[in-house]
């Protein structure tokens, strides 16, 4: 009995190193290396290094220093592997799936935490400059047109006010967009949102001297600028 308890760990502990081995697919190098993972705003990160060293049926990670305390999801995560329709599962000690993103364009994976947000995993590289804070943000601007005729002047406050900001409309503004009727912001992934409680957003996008130019371009692109 116990030659057979013996052989029988043997035979599981082969089949942990295979199940590892296999595993070490061109999915999995394309992903050994360092990554960074960040909330949707990109003001929290965590630096993350998948290793090929083989863990059972997984594989090992580094962390640096600024990951839990940035994304405390990440506190027990140890370990890694890739899931089913090639999905990036990262684990504790034991295996057990503590986060899993799932891939949305090439080289970049979201996941969906309730109460949490949106977070991406991606290259450093591809993620491009830290977003911009709410407290560089915040503070008043013009909306002009391209013609650089001041339309509207908004202030984008440090008000919470759900997960976005309060944003407060100054008297005399166009009809354009007072019709939209602004009353919060938020940032998204490096972008600028002005939110109206229809449900309807203007995104801009940062350009050149801290000049922010409404996404998709059109033919009379708005602009926001701060005061001279």
């Amino acid at each position: 009995m116990r030659v057979s308890l013996i052989a029988a760990g043997a035979l599981l502990a082969l089949c942990l190193c295979r199940d590892a081995s296999a595993q070490t697919s061109d999915a999995v190098k394309a992903l050994i290396g360092t990554w960074e993972i960040s909330n949707a705003d990109r003001d929290k990160t965590c630096t993350i290094t998948f290793k090929g060293d083989a863990a059972g049926s997984a594989f090992k990670l580094e962390l640096d220093k600024a990951c839990v305390p940035n994304l405390p999801m990440m506190k027990d995560v140890t370990l890694w592997k890739i899931g089913q329709d090639d999905s990036v599962q990262l684990l504790d000690t034991r295996g057990r799936m503590l986060v899993e993103f799932t891939e949305v364009e090439n080289n970049m994976y979201n996941t969906q935490r309730p109460n949490e947000g949106v977070f991406f995993l991606q290259p450093p590289g591809q993620a491009g400059p830290p977003a911009r804070t709410v407290e560089e943000m915040m503070g008043d601007w013009n909306i002009v047109r391209a013609a650089n005729k001041p339309i509207c002047g908004v202030t984008l406050l440090n008000t919470p006010t759900g997960l976005d900001y309060v944003l407060k409309v100054k008297p005399g503004c166009d009809a354009f967009v007072t019709r939209f009727g602004p009353t919060a912001w938020a940032m998204d992934r490096g972008e600028l949102l002005l939110k109206s409680p229809r449900g309807i957003n203007w995104r801009f996008a940062e350009g050149d001297d801290n000049k922010w130019q409404r996404v998709p371009e059109s033919a009379d692109p708005l602009i926001l600028v701060r005061p001279q």
